[in-house]
């Protein structure tokens, strides 16, 4: 394990998460490089694993960096974690493992927990394409533009909020006209409260306005995407509505796919969204 960084996910949540090439790799190194010690000390201590620790995070990553750099090529063995889940996704790391390419030291992913990937497997969302955008800026035209962006990409989108921020995202969204957009909320997952709620943009909205609740914790928006462009779209819904009170969603897509121009698929994603 000499001279290299390996880049570990830790639990987001349940400990039962952790993996065994984890704990090894954690109980091997000669350094563990976390966001943040204490937390992640309670973390090795609950997992029964005695490491020597050193803070890496926003403000300190830079200088960091080169400490750790010199050391691995030196011989010694660094685990860079997060505060939970896989590291670099939305938090500090970046900067060590570009510094590590540099050097010329190897890193060695050692996959695991994922709070994007598990809202991404519950949400019940197209997940061949999706945009993972992480915190919005807080305020100002910089927000207003990326959740522009956000909100005309074809794609599903993933999205972190702070809990005292949900119900102004929630707001925002709606505002902008996605108000029945299909958006599941994904709160506190993997813990004892963990909730996942399906509903269109204006009924969470709602829900949240009136649940305090949901206010709360960890929270991972998965959001659907842009609707295809369908040729008519609105002079289509009655027709497609009738095709669907009669024939499965892939037939009724086919029959309008054909009868409009467009692609089946585009279709088929249309008519899930009515």
């Amino acid at each position: 394990m000499s001279g290299a960084l390996y880049v570990v996910s830790t639990p987001i949540g349940n400990l039962e998460d952790i993996t065994q090439r984890a704990l090894r790799v954690l109980a091997d190194v000669d350094v563990v490089a976390a966001e943040d010690t204490r937390r992640s000390g309670q973390l090795l201590d609950a997992l029964g694993i005695r490491a020597r620790l050193v803070s890496c995070h926003d403000h300190n990553e830079g200088e960091r960096s080169t400490q750790l750099v010199a050391q691995m090529q030196a011989g010694a063995s660094v685990a860079l974690i997060s505060d939970a889940g896989t590291p670099l996704v939305s938090d500090p790391g970046f900067r060590l493992v570009r510094a590590c390419q540099q050097a010329g030291v190897p890193v060695v992913p050692i996959p695991g927990a994922s709070a994007v990937l598990a809202a991404l497997a519950v949400a019940g969302l197209p997940t061949d394409r999706f945009l993972f955008e992480g915190f919005l800026p807080n305020k100002g035209s910089v927000r207003d533009d990326a959740l522009r962006n956000i909100l005309a990409n074809r794609a599903t989108s993933v999205l972190f909020e702070a809990p005292h921020r949900l119900l102004a995202l929630l707001e925002s969204i709606e505002a902008a006209g996605a108000g029945d957009r299909e958006i599941t909320l994904c709160r506190e997952l993997t813990k004892r409260f963990e909730t996942v709620i399906r509903d269109s943009v204006a009924g969470l909205r709602q829900r949240v306005a009136d649940d305090p609740d949901q206010q709360r914790g960890e929270v991972v928006l998965v959001l659907a995407g842009a609707p295809p462009e369908v040729a008519g779209d609105a002079a289509l819904i009655p027709l497609a509505k009738l095709l669907l009170a009669e024939l499965p969603a892939s037939r009724a897509a086919r029959i309008l796919a054909a009868y409009s121009g467009r692609k089946r698929q585009e279709v088929y994603e249309w008519l899930g969204r009515l």
